[in-house]
Formats: structure tokens, sequence, C-alpha cells
């Protein structure tokens, strides 16, 4: 029975079986499954015992499902079983956790199929069913009771496996899948999830930490989940940052350095974790202001722009080419007049007043500009591209002067 059979063993076992033989075998069902509880109970002491408590029903259910679908088999061979193994599955991670051994979940299986076998003998009497289709249906039967065991075992050996590694492995694996994206399917993200009891959120923010600044693991609660060993630590926080989440991680220990990434789609955590670390770097090179805590939603024109820095370098050498013949000094002062008229739109008045000079000295600067740049300024493309190139030009002078 711990023998694996082949697939095309299977189907071939369940398909020579004729479909109407269900319509026989269903009304046996409830009285059948009722027998098996009771055998069990009685042979085999460990389930007497979870058959007395609040899994009783849980029993019956088992027992249920497995004959209920192999009927359904054998009326349509291509019928689902999803579901059954959904079931077994269970069953095996539950005899685990309970701390049972193979031997006796394997049993019980063994158990019930004797009486699954001695009542098909009654009904091809009462029938008057042929020898040769009593021994399709016992190899049938045969067949289908070892995929049980099977998807039994994997259960059961996983949640062995679980045990020995510990939830919070388990934790974190299911942030790892959450974090792959689209790679990982769907089932295998709530199958991991059901197994640890952290219900899939639809949105999730996630929080990047300084390497060395992260704060110790009793911070948090489970609500989280946590990879603070990481060389860059990082936590999923399911839905949004809230009020009183923010109040938590205000009271994070004196030093802790983090950036709040923003809130996304599930299947888009990585982006918004890719964020979040790119904000904590930009405000460890000065590029960000200062602080503790930094929010993502609060700089997304800085992320967008230091997102690919080497494409906004090639920008400014192509808008700003005219200036490679200035000096420093001249270069210098064409950007902050060509910043100010972008800022007023060209209004000589408040230009003066944001540059403290005098509104003459102003208009000859903007002559300068109109020579300098030509029809550059005129096209709203061409101004939004060198308003995109001043203000990477700003932000780089930060990290500068924090270098």
């Amino acid at each position: 029975m711990t023998t694996a059979i082949p697939a095309e063993q299977r189907s071939r076992a369940m398909s020579g079986l004729p479909p109407e033989l269900a319509a026989i075998m269903r009304p046996e069902l409830p009285s059948l499954i009722e027998e098996i509880r009771a055998e069990i109970r009685m042979q085999i002491p460990d389930y007497a015992s979870l058959q007395n408590g609040p899994y009783g029903r849980t029993v019956v259910l088992i027992v249920q499902q497995a004959l209920t679908t192999f009927v359904e088999k054998v009326g349509a061979p291509g019928a689902p079983t999803v579901q059954r193994d959904k079931t077994f599955r269970r069953f095996g991670r539950f005899e685990a956790y309970e701390g049972r051994g193979l031997d006796t979940m394997e049993a019980a299986f063994r158990l019930g199929t004797r009486m699954a076998l001695h009542r098909s003998r009654k009904v091809a009497r009462r029938f008057n069913l042929s020898s040769g289709l009593l021994l399709s249906f016992a190899d049938a039967l045969l067949v289908y009771v070892d995929e049980l065991v099977e998807v039994a075992r994997e259960g059961y050996l996983e949640a062995k496996a679980e045990m020995e590694q510990g939830i919070g492995t388990q934790r974190r694996r299911l942030l790892h899948l959450i974090l792959s994206g689209s790679a990982a399917p769907r089932a295998a993200l709530e199958e991991v999830a059901e197994r640890v009891e952290w219900p899939l959120p639809g949105q999730v923010t996630l929080l990047a930490f300084h390497a060395g600044m992260a704060p110790p693991r009793g911070v948090f609660d489970d609500t989280l989940l946590l990879d603070l060993d990481d060389h860059q630590p990082y936590a999923l926080l399911p839905g949004e940052m809230t009020e009183e989440v923010r109040a938590t991680l205000a009271l994070m220990p004196l030093g802790t350095k983090m950036a709040v990434g923003l809130t996304v789609p599930l299947a888009e955590a990585a982006d918004s974790l890719r964020w979040a670390r790119r904000a904590l770097a930009l405000a460890e090179s000065g590029v960000l202001p200062p602080g503790p805590m930094v929010n993502c939603a609060d700089h997304l024109v800085t992320l967008l722009l230091f997102a690919d820095p080497g494409l906004v370098e090639a920008l400014t050498r192509q808008r700003l080419t005219a200036l490679t013949e200035l000096t420093a000094s001249q270069r210098d002062r064409l950007i902050r007049t060509l910043r100010a008229w972008l800022d007023t739109r060209g209004n000589a008045v408040q230009m003066a007043e944001q540059l403290g000079l005098h509104p003459q000295t102003v208009r000859y600067r903007m002559r300068g500009l109109d020579k300098t740049f030509g029809d550059l300024l005129a096209d709203p493309d061409d101004r939004f591209a060198v308003e995109i190139v001043l203000r990477g030009l700003e932000l780089r002078a930060r990290q500068t002067t924090r270098d």
C-alpha cells in the first residue's frame, strides 16, 4: 500500500468499470460510512479517542469524502479530485501534528478498504454481478486507495518538515513567495498562508530597514511578515500604513532607520520593497531628508528621477549641451536664472524677488537665456525635459554636499 501506482494504471483500473455501477453503489454509502467509522473506532485505539472528542465529525467527513469521490469517478472517470486531495493532504498534516505515525494512518486506510471490499461482495450477490466485474472493482478500489495514501503522506511529510523548521521559517517562505510575484502560483501562496494562519490580504505595504539598524523581532506583532536576517532587512505589512501602525513604528528603538514603500496589490509587493529600499538609500546619501522614517509616498518625483540615474545624466547632457562652453560660474548663474524662469513662467518681477536681483538685471539675464537656448524653451516637451534635468541637478547637488 505504500508503493505508488503509475498514473496510467490508475486511469485504466477506473475506466474498466461500467459507469452505471455508480448508481448501485450510491445507496450503500451512508451505512458503509457508518460501519467503517465504527470499525476504526473499535480496532484502532488512537482514533477511538479522536472520535470521542471534538474531531469526531472530522473522521466521518474524511471517510465520506473518500467514498463519495470514488463513486463519482466510477460514474465519470474524469471527475476532479481537487477537494478530495485537499481533504486528505490536510488529514496527513493533522496526523503529523497530532504525533501519530504513518503506520497508524495507513492501518485505517487498510481497514476501510477491507470493509468496502466485503460490502462489494454482498452487493455483487444481490445484483448478480459477475466475478470478473467484482475483480475489476477490487482492483480499481485498491488503486484509488493508494492515491489517497500518497496524498495523505505528502501532507504528513510536509507537516513534519515544518515542525522541524519552525513556524518562523514557514512565514519567511511565505514572504519570499509573495515577493516572487506572478512566479508563485496563487494556490501555493494560499497553502502556505493557511499553514501559518496568515490571511492573504488584497494589498500590502513593504518596509525596508537600514542594515545594522533594524529593530528587534519583539517589536513586531504577528500581523507582519519579517526577514530581518536579510542583508537588507525588511518587513511586509498587510494593508495600508494606518495611523495605528504609524504610531507603533514611531516607538521603534533609537537609531532605527526605515523607509515605508507604497501600498500596492499583493502581486506587486516586490515593487513596494524596491521603492522603499531606494528611498532608504537616497535618504542615506542626503538626496532625501534625513530622519528615522522615510515615506515613499512623499517623494515620488525624486524616486522617479533616481530610478535610472544614468538616463537622467544622458538627458542632462542632451538638454544642457549649450552650457558646455561656459565657465563654471557662468553655467551656475545661467542655471539658476533658468530655474527661476521656469518657476515664475518668465515673470521678471517675480524672478528678481526669487534671485535677489534688480528686475533690469533679470531682463538682461533673460536675453542671455534666449540667446543660449533659442527655441528650446518655447516647446512644451523640451521645456518639460529641461525641468526634469534641473530637478535632477538640484537633487544631485544635495547628494554631493552630503558626501
